[in-house]
């Protein structure tokens, strides 16, 4: 799509997610983009693969630390096994939700189970960050997995829904975070049409596969369509269907702004002084250690390793 193509009335902005390398498969970065920082809460979302790891290789984003976010990581196809200085191990399967709340500071890793390192497999899911409410950006960090058999799936009108987080369709998780954050996980029969919930004050949709038109603009795998604010907007899905995430929120502190936080690395907050501070407190090893994952760390763009 151009820059000067015209969108429809409900679509405020259209953009194409840009590929980059992380750990050893393709990451397509959908948010943030220079002309859309956020989507309400959403700070940042990244769509991993659909990758194909050989037998041996596996793949390691090892410990990293994060401030003032809660991130959440939700699977298509693969396994992924989180750590972190809380103490959890959890591995992380298609259909379950991982939601991980940074607050005043926590640290992570990720990493290819034993099996997908051993014998190789496919990965693909999602992972956003959402920004944490002033009050809660200095909360203490915490852990919550949702298996797959807990999220209760609905199906209507050739849309197949399942609410991952927040609320919408009538539907509730029981992952939650304070600034009303919502992760929908659609697939659309050929031709469906689905309309935006309106639970939230911003959505946009991300195109996992497929394609959906709104009016008469077509939207490939990996656009993100952001509703224009307080408008209605639907999809509809391609003669081959569409599988989509829906992200949003409510707006953070009620300033209706998509330049919600300032966002360094893995750090969010509301002041660069948090930001800078984390930096500091990384490099001096001031962060927790994850346990059965002490040995190695990312370091800050910049710090020599060792």
């Amino acid at each position: 799509m151009s820059e000067t193509t015209t969108l429809p009335a409900g679509l405020e902005a259209l953009f194409q997610a840009p590929s980059h390398d992380l750990g050893g498969f393709s990451v397509a970065r959908a948010l943030p983009q220079a002309k859309c920082r956020a989507v309400g809460p959403v700070v940042f979302l990244d769509h991993m693969g659909p990758a194909v790891i050989a037998p041996g290789v596996g793949f390691d984003v090892r410990p990293h630390p994060h401030i003032g976010l809660a991130t959440v990581t939700y699977l298509f196809e693969g396994e992924i096994v989180h750590r972190d200085s809380l103490g959890f191990t959890q591995a992380i399967r298609p259909g379950a939700v991982n939601l991980m709340i940074a607050g005043h500071g926590i640290t992570h890793s990720e990493r290819a189970g034993d099996e997908l390192r051993a014998n190789g497999g496919r990965v693909h899911g999602v992972q956003l960050w959402v920004a944490l409410e002033l009050d809660h950006e200095e909360c203490e960090p915490s852990f919550v997995h949702c298996t797959a058999a807990s999220i209760e799936t609905i199906e209507r009108d050739g849309a197949r829904i399942r609410v991952l987080l927040g609320e919408a369709y009538g539907l509730r998780s029981a992952a939650q975070v304070s600034s009303r954050a919502l992760l929908v996980d659609v697939e659309l029969a050929p031709d469906a049409r689905l309309a935006l919930p309106d639970s939230v004050q911003d959505v946009a949709f991300f195109v996992v596969d497929g394609a959906v038109s709104v009016d008469e603009i077509v939207c490939a795998t990996r656009a993100l369509g952001v509703r224009a604010k307080g408008a209605s907007l639907a999809v509809k899905a391609g003669p081959a269907g569409a599988h989509l995430v829906l992200v949003g929120g409510d707006y953070l502190d009620g300033q209706h702004d998509r330049h919600p936080r300032f966002m360094e690395w893995n750090f969010v907050a509301s002041t660069r002084e948090r930001i800078e501070e984390a930096k500091k407190r990384w490099v001096n090893r001031g962060f927790p250690l994850v346990p059965g994952d002490e040995h190695e760390r990312i370091p800050l763009p910049g710090e020599r390793e060792g």
